[in-house]
């Protein structure tokens, strides 16, 4: 059984990966796997391939992107509910929790009530001083974090840092690492088009996008022709458009909001570098879609950055920081060999993060858990 409440179209990496796994695990014929994920709105069942389901739990769920915590309490309220139905009838040899909470909540009292071992992955916003807006609860969060931990046969950070900081919370459980991993066949190199500068991002606060719209007035005075280019939605969208109106740079920034993930390849194929300015971060999965796509990429010290980008294939540049984002673009659309050269590079990276290996590293837990 996974646990998950968010999965496509509801949530960001945890939701992808999750689904890459899958698409992963339904190339082998002895898994079968039930997932207990959210809905937009009504309860629905279908079927991802022949031995996989996914169980759509109606928790009233408001946006899309962003998390209410009266919607996350119903879904460990109703997850608990609907998996003990499940465990009537179906033999489950483990689960596999993605995110220490809510959904570990829900993995821990189906160990205690019915015997079934579980692993945790933890994702971000579930490790306490992750996310500022989560401050008021992570204090009452981390001893029930604690207890989670601890009766996990695995805990999974999905990078080196990512799982340092994870450490603060100083529990007694080891924590392993199995990063992210990318399509490197769906996500690859193309013609580029323009010089489009792309992110790929909910907007939220500790994903930084304001200061990437605050480099372009920076850059404009040395580089004429060139796009933004802001995928995603969120909280922040129109704060994030009146910040752009007041700063007059509309005829350089671009926010195309929600694009299905099947169709998103493309924009990171088109374009012709990639920023991510996070405060916080795992392992971005949209970082690696963008390297695998060739793209030189400018991104913030956090989490599994420095794994995927170094100077070879980028710039780690410093947080709040548009001036920053500026001088690294500049730099990149001056110097067509100096760009061409680093989108190899992280081409080359990216190959050794392919999702076949990832879930290969889960399998090898789940065995030995069993």
């Amino acid at each position: 059984m996974f646990l998950n409440y968010e999965f496509p179209p509801i949530g960001g990496g945890a939701a992808n990966a999750n689904y890459y796994l899958l698409k992963e695990y339904s190339k082998i014929s002895d898994i079968k796997i039930d997932l207990v994920t959210s809905s937009i709105d009504a309860f629905s069942k279908e079927k991802f391939s022949k031995d996989i389901n996914i169980f759509r739990l109606n928790v009233n769920k408001k946006d899309l992107h962003y998390w209410r915590l009266r919607e996350i309490i119903r879904y460990i309220i109703k997850s608990t509910i609907f998996s003990k139905k499940l465990i009537k009838k179906e033999k489950y040899n483990l689960i596999h929790a993605f995110f220490g909470f809510p959904c570990g909540v829900t993995a821990y009292y189906l160990k205690k009530t019915r015997k079934i071992p579980y692993m945790v992955s933890l994702r971000g916003s579930d490790v306490p001083g992750f996310n500022e807006r989560f401050n008021f609860i992570y204090s009452a969060l981390k001893p029930i974090l604690k207890v989670v931990w601890k009766n996990a046969d695995f805990v999974i950070a999905n990078s080196e840092k990512f799982k340092n900081f994870a450490k603060a919370i100083k529990s007694d459980q080891k924590i392993l690492v199995i990063s992210n991993g990318v399509d490197v066949n769906e996500f690859k190199p193309k013609k580029k088009i323009k010089n489009r500068v792309l992110t790929v991002s909910r907007l939220i606060p500790r994903k930084g996008i304001e200061y990437l719209i605050k480099s372009i007035p920076f850059i404009k005075d040395k580089i004429n022709d060139f796009e933004v280019v802001i995928i995603g939605d969120g909280p922040l969208l129109n704060d994030l458009k009146k910040l752009a109106r007041s700063l007059r740079i509309n005829n350089y920034v671009r926010f195309l909001g929600r694009v299905p993930h099947e169709k998103i390849s493309d924009y990171y194929s088109e374009s012709y570098c990639y920023v991510q300015p996070s405060l916080h971060e795992g392992m971005s999965n949209s970082l690696l879609e963008a390297i695998a796509s060739g793209l030189p990429a400018i991104v913030t010290d956090t989490g599994g950055t420095k794994e995927l980008v170094d100077e070879t294939n980028g710039f780690i540049i410093g947080k709040h920081n548009e001036r920053d984002i500026a001088n690294a673009l500049i730099k990149l659309f001056k110097n067509r060999n100096l760009r061409d050269k680093m989108g190899r590079n992280s081409r080359k990276k990216a190959m050794l993060y392919s999702w076949s290996s990832v879930a290969e590293a889960y399998l090898d837990c789940y065995r030995r858990m069993l």
